[in-house]
């Protein structure tokens, strides 16, 4: 599963992010771009504290100072689906030079298993 591709599939659903600077943000994913900037409506922003509450109702938060992204279960399982059908057409392909018909964004990244800094396993990291 690609980041990006992720992002796509969680549109339209609920999501919190945090950002570097501790705060948080809940709500409704109305759409993302390459550079993971997205735009949230119907936000609750929490102070890094926990102490401050706001109601906004849309957002525009920068790719660059997000921490982490949490989307719903039902979201993933949507994308593993994508995923698994995208590689079943890839591979009914009879070339083996086919890359070139990838998704941008899988050219870029590839599976990184094992343990991640933050305990998960397996994970993405950009090709060298």
């Amino acid at each position: 599963m690609l980041p990006l591709s992720l992002l796509k599939t969680a549109q339209g659903h609920p999501m919190l992010v945090e950002l570097k600077n501790g705060d948080t943000y809940n709500g409704r994913l109305v759409s993302c771009d390459t550079w993971m900037n997205i735009t949230l409506r119907d936000v609750i922003c929490t102070s890094r504290d926990g102490d401050r509450f706001w109601k906004i109702p849309e957002c525009y938060v920068r790719g660059n100072s997000i921490k982490y992204l949490r989307v719903p279960e039902e979201v993933i399982d949507m994308v593993n689906e994508e995923d698994l059908e995208r590689e079943r057409t890839y591979n009914t392909l009879s070339s083996p030079f086919v890359s070139h018909l990838l998704p941008r964004e899988a050219r870029h990244w590839q599976v990184c298993p094992g343990l991640s800094k933050s305990g998960r396993v397996g994970g993405w990291t950009r090709r060298p």
